[in-house]
């Protein structure tokens, strides 16, 4: 806010019917005064108190001005607002409404952090806090929802998927990846539902390097979301869904071990697959003669891979896809499950519903948890874990708003309906107003 008398001012004279002054002399106004709606959605899960708690303050006592937990407040609600990057603090230090947020006077409140303090802290933080941060993020995500269900799920859901986030610098552990043909690292992202809810929650972001498997790590993440749902829904069926990259002997054999557990991964076709999937492309391949369409046939096999130590069901999808001046092109897709249902429902109602995560991991890349560029490692996976908290208060705030027209709107809809809005904020003796559009 600026302490000049002068007020600043810019004319158009020619654009309208009558000239147009533009004075920025609006005191205590603030872009984001539906902010306020984070605040009430992060009360319902305590996540700022959880998350910076893991945090470890090694500062000198008498030389600080924020503590690490308003550092931490800060960083998730200005990325939920839009500002992914800390060199937006600069701007946004004054701003009533982010001040009220950290439980600040709007007005005469001290100035949140600059940019150099939060990149300190950003770069100050090691594997164990991390960790820890992670599983407070899991936790608090799977005991509000508990809450909200009152202990009662008839099934819950996990989804494991792992996204690629390039990189276009000297950052620790980035490499390249032949798969996305670029240098980047291969965050794994986990999703919890309950019962059939269209909504799958974020409960676990995890920074990986860009030449890990898809697998890597994926068991360490089951066992103690597992761990979690079992704990707050007790009487539970807990659902693992998972894409190709997973299919390795030593995560089926975990899955196989845990017991009331029932998993739909998906595998990569082989020699051996393709011989028992053929009696069944022949039947595909003749409707879409008949039919001149893409067609498909469900059957089963039994299957064991040379690493495996046992057979497995395998769900086939015999499918011939036609299209227009292109030759038929035969498309077997396999499955491996331990259910015991139809090969289409299995296929259709089960396997085929985790393409909704797609959805999800664009909204975060549209929150910009792609913005890994510190050089060290676990600076970026704190990044990570700071849009991950945003994003699960915006799914709140989407929860909250069942039964409107934004009850599937996508983050930023969200975030341009309910939060970007012009404010002017009053403080008096017995509360504060924020004065909105009507």
């Amino acid at each position: 806010m600026t302490d000049s008398i002068a007020t600043e001012r810019l004319l158009f004279p020619e654009i309208f019917a009558k000239p147009v002054v533009l004075e920025f002399d609006q005191r205590q106004g603030s872009s984001d005064g539906g902010a306020v709606l984070l605040k009430a959605a992060e009360r319902r899960y305590g996540l700022i108190a959880s998350m910076s708690g893991c945090l470890l303050d090694r500062r000198q006592a008498g030389k600080v001005d924020h503590s690490l937990r308003d550092l931490f407040s800060q960083r998730v609600f200005s990325i939920g607002c839009g500002y992914a990057d800390a060199n937006d603090s600069a701007r946004l230090a004054a701003d009533p409404m982010h001040k009220m947020l950290l439980d600040r006077d709007p007005v005469t409140g001290v100035d949140m952090a600059s940019q150099p303090t939060l990149s300190r802290s950003e770069n100050a933080v090691g594997p164990r806090q991390l960790y820890n941060m992670g599983a407070a993020l899991a936790e608090s995500v799977i005991q509000r929802h508990a809450k909200r269900l009152r202990n009662r799920a008839r099934l819950v859901t996990i989804d494991l998927d792992p996204t690629d986030d390039p990189t276009h610098g000297a950052q620790q552990l980035s490499f390249f990846n032949s798969h996305y043909d670029n240098a980047c690292y291969l965050p794994m992202m986990g999703f919890v539902t309950f019962n059939d809810e269209a909504e799958q929650y974020l409960c676990a972001a995890v920074l990986r390097p860009g030449n890990v498997t898809a697998a890597a790590g994926a068991v360490g993440i089951l066992r103690r979301l597992m761990a979690l749902i079992r704990s707050s829904f007790p009487k539970t069926r807990i659902r693992v869904r998972l894409d190709g990259g997973f299919a390795n002997p030593g995560l089926l054999t975990f899955l196989d071990g845990q017991p009331g557990v029932e998993y739909v991964v998906a595998m990569a076709s082989n020699a051996v697959l393709n011989r028992k999937a053929e009696q069944d492309m022949e039947v595909a391949r003749l409707l879409a003669g008949l039919t001149d369409q893409t067609e498909h046939v469900y059957g089963e096999t039994r299957y064991a891979a040379g690493s495996w130590k046992q057979e497995r069901r395998v769900i086939i999808k015999a499918e011939v896809v036609r299209a227009v001046d292109k030759s038929p092109k035969d498309n077997p897709r396999f499955v491996i499950t331990n259910m015991n249902q139809t090969p289409q429902w299995l296929y259709e109602e089960v396997y085929c519903q985790r393409g909704e995560i797609a959805n999800r991991i664009k909204e975060l890349h549209a929150m910009e948890i792609d913005r890994t560029s510190c050089s060290r490692f676990w600076a970026n996976q704190f990044r990570v874990l700071l849009t991950a908290a945003a994003y699960v208060l915006m799914q709140e705030l989407r929860l909250s708003a069942a039964g409107t027209n934004c009850a599937r709107a996508q983050v930023w809809t969200l975030r341009e309906r309910f939060l970007k809005l012009g404010a002017r904020v009053l403080v008096s003796v017995r509360r504060m107003v924020i004065h909105l559009p009507q």
